[in-house]
């Protein structure tokens, strides 16, 4: 039995760690602020399982016992679903020799890179795309950058660091978070190597998703803030849309620290290079334009507990204007956690459905997703129903 006096003191003091207020982290979880006081101050009991693992998730414990007191339970086992085919991926991940054999082009290569991007973007289960291609084409850069020389070597690296960054989204909430750092530092380690500017600040938004993801918004700004500056923001086109994704990585930081001003000073600055690229533009598969500035804003609004705000950006974002499976679902999760944080359950549990049709893989493998189906698949009526189903669906069980 947990005892709910210590329970609070640990929620407090994890809190405090992650430089969350009360509001911010009832909002975050769907709740108020006096909830969470009285959670801290032994005045309620704590709550249960499916709600204990959606505050982990957002103060970034990885064990349960670390803030109940109890025995221990990964909380990744119960929000980070392995993917079947995630062994193939580790290994060669893993591994650190590269096979013998000879460097194919760098044409052919950047044409192979191409093809999986595509994969990832146009599957509705991405993950099972690319896993397909991923540990080959993982052996086949590193091949190419090992034995080729001078310009060639470099525009090798350039696609080792895009393969390293696919590896990354695919290892995202899998069982190996270990990894997932090692893919963002090896594709900085190759865009360095490279000396390629308009590569580090790709690189600099996936390591930024990393330091973001462990609570460290300050080391996420920094990296984002070091890559711009590498950036010629008046070249324009290819420039431009990684000069203005690096701006969305630093507004993401910013609103997870719940520094509204400048979260939207820095969106404001992505949103207007999206602008200048065009209103249908979208890169091909970093997927930047004005339709994921729009979708990011959902995002950023949620992320500073401003409810209302959140919700009108989410139902008026244009999700079916944003080329990419993975990304439409992503949006459609966060678009959720826009209604679940309004209280509006019904909308969030339609919006998961949604998600779903567009990507099995995003859905299935989202702590959020997953804690939501679960926390909610005991309500009565229609949400209920809906969460039960989508438990079912992702592989959920209570």
């Amino acid at each position: 039995m947990t005892d709910a006096t210590t329970f609070g003191t640990r929620l407090r003091a994890h809190r405090e760690r992650a430089g969350k207020t009360r509001p911010v982290l009832g909002g975050l979880v769907g709740r108020s602020a006096e909830w969470v006081k009285a959670l801290e101050n032994g005045r309620l009991l704590p709550p249960r399982l499916p709600m204990l693992l959606r505050l982990a998730e957002v103060l970034d414990i990885s064990d349960l016992a670390d803030l109940t007191g109890d025995q221990s339970l990964p909380v990744a086992s119960v929000t980070r679903a392995g993917h079947p085919d995630v062994d193939h991926v580790v290994a060669a991940m893993q591994r650190t020799t590269v096979p013998v054999g000879d460097a194919m082009s760098v044409d052919v290569l950047r044409g192979l890179v191409d093809q999986a991007w595509a994969r990832w973007h146009r599957s509705t289960v991405e993950r099972t795309a690319v896993a397909a291609v991923l540990p080959g084409l993982l052996t086949e850069a590193q091949r190419s950058v090992r034995r080729l020389d001078g310009p060639a070597r470099r525009q090798a690296q350039v696609e080792l660091a895009r393969v390293y960054h696919l590896a990354q989204l695919y290892l995202a909430h899998q069982p190996y978070p270990e990894l997932v750092w090692l893919a963002a530092d090896r594709a900085m380690l190759a865009a360095q190597g490279a000396d390629d500017p308009a590569a580090i600040a790709v690189a600099a938004w996936y390591y930024a998703h990393v330091y973001r993801g462990a609570n460290q918004v300050d080391a996420a700004e920094q990296v984002l803030v070091d890559a711009v500056g590498l950036v010629d923001l008046a070249a324009g086109g290819e420039q431009l849309a990684r000069w203005g994704q690096a701006q969305l990585g630093i507004a993401l930081g910013h609103s997870k620290a719940g520094r509204a001003g400048k979260a939207w000073r820095a969106w404001d600055a992505a949103d207007g290079a999206a602008s200048r690229l065009g209103s249908g533009y979208a890169h091909p598969w970093l997927m930047f334009g004005p339709v994921a500035c729009a979708a990011y804003a959902v995002t950023i609004e949620t992320d500073l507990c401003r409810a209302g705000e959140a919700v009108r950006r989410a139902d008026t974002a244009d999700y079916r204007a944003l080329p990419s499976h993975t990304r439409r679902a992503a949006a459609l999760i966060d678009a959720a956690r826009a209604h679940l944080l309004n209280r509006g359950e019904v909308a969030a549990m339609h919006l998961l459905g949604r998600a779903l049709r567009e990507s099995v893989d995003t859905v299935r493998h989202h702590p959020f997703a997953r804690t939501v189906a679960l926390e909610l698949s005991s309500r009565p009526g229609t949400v209920g129903e809906d969460a039960r189903e989508l438990a079912l669906a992702i592989g959920v069980t209570g």
